[in-house]
């Protein structure tokens, strides 16, 4: 029974496959996000969790409006903003991730939940939008980016010097720091090292952010730690694929990055300005390849605009960002030869590496900040009003034909 339950709480955080690419009609039930900005998005059940930087949400039909500081939640099926939910939050939320017993995990930029001390890091019931009691971590010195669950282990990632630095895995009950997870970023690119995106599998967990090294190996931007034994250690795989400068505005450039549904690749997204190279492209990768220079199966460029969110559901790799084209390698903020329009998200072919024909379309803005598949399809959050050609303020979904 307990190997059946352990194993159910894998399979839930593990991504979501799709046989077929989404439909590029989004649904008409979604709430709207009225200013601000959707950094993340996680489902508890069938409950949407939506976390960012806004103050004001409304229903489906802009007939209601209802405050909200930085986080809300409404029903996947119907689109009814859940009214018992309505945390108050005085900072920008980054991170999100499903929790047991209809609770949600939040990271962000924040020292307190309901003027009550919770730094950066806190887990809510989605019954009353309270502190669940008993979760206690010790997050300090900086911000919580992001949040993976894996069964009973919850692994955050931000710019936090305590109980770790930059990346760090916790019981996901009390919140205690893992003494067996001991991986270290170090080498930062900037001022501090950062990291912008984790994703886990069962043996795996990635990591990107403004660092050189892992664990004192060379890292630079990118790397995999072994999570299948009792104790963590960095992998035997290296890519220098980002060991190259974009423009010096960014001194670390990759940003989003997405397991397969099966583990055995994960895609990365950058930022970095029109240089080329690896800047502002998407690019697939082989979990399971090992050596010092491992490189990418695939690039796919957009010539010069960013990327900052992908998700991989097997039938495809959505991205999004502020970018205006696809298959645009030879692109320097413009369209190159095979250039295909793409503003504001796009779908790649898993193995190809091409463009997929599927084209909503999306008013640009910053960019997508967050995807999330459901089996009932992809959902995705911005700071713009427009997608698929209809208004959907900051939150849609593009439901499975």
């Amino acid at each position: 029974m307990l190997a059946r339950v352990a194993l159910a709480a894998i399979l839930a955080s593990a991504p979501t496959p799709h046989a077929r690419v989404v439909s590029a009609d989004p649904v008409d039930s979604t709430p709207h996000v009225l200013d601000g900005i959707v950094n993340a998005i996680t489902v508890v059940g069938r409950t949407v969790v939506v976390g960012g930087s806004f103050s004001e949400v409304s229903d489906a039909a802009r007939t209601t409006t209802y405050p909200r500081a930085n986080l809300f939640a409404y029903d996947l099926t119907t689109g009814r903003i859940l009214q018992d939910f309505a945390p108050i939050v005085p900072g920008a939320v980054y991170g999100l991730a499903a929790g047991d017993g209809g609770t949600v995990y939040v990271g962000g930029e924040f020292t307190g939940v309901n003027d009550t001390r919770s730094t950066s890091l806190a887990r809510l019931r989605l019954s009353d939008g309270a502190l669940v009691t008993g979760f206690a971590p010790r997050i300090a010195g900086g911000m919580v980016n992001t949040v993976v669950r894996q069964g009973s282990k919850l692994y955050v990632g931000g710019d936090f010097i305590s109980p770790r630095t930059a990346l760090a895995r916790l019981d996901a009950t009390t919140g205690a720091a893992d003494p067996a997870f001991g991986i270290t970023p170090g080498g930062p690119l900037a001022d501090s090292v950062k990291v912008y995106a984790i994703a886990a599998t069962r043996y795996r967990l990635a990591v990107d952010g403004s660092f050189t090294t892992l664990d004192g190996h060379s890292r630079p931007q990118l790397g995999l730690i072994d999570i299948s034994g009792p104790t963590a250690k960095v992998a035997p795989w290296r890519t220098d694929a980002y060991a190259a400068r974009c423009m010096a505005a960014f001194p670390s450039y990759v940003r989003g990055l997405d397991f397969s549904p099966d583990g055995h690749y994960f895609a990365v997204v950058t930022t970095g300005g029109p240089k080329g190279g690896m800047c502002d492209t998407t690019a697939r990768f082989e979990t399971y390849a090992t050596g010092t220079r491992v490189k990418p199966t695939w690039v796919n460029a957009t010539g010069g605009d960013s990327l900052y969110a992908v998700c991989v559901t097997g039938a495809a790799v959505y991205v999004g960002g502020h970018q205006r084209w696809l298959d645009n390698p030879q692109g320097r903020d413009s369209a190159g030869p095979g250039a295909v329009s793409r503003p504001g998200i796009g779908a790649i072919h898993p193995t190809t590496g091409k463009a997929l024909s599927w084209n909503p379309t999306r008013e640009r803005g910053i960019g997508v900040k967050a995807f999330y598949a459901h089996p009932s399809g992809l959902l995705v959050g911005s700071d713009t009003t427009r997608l698929g050609r209809e208004y959907h303020a900051r939150i849609g979904m593009f439901p499975q034909p």
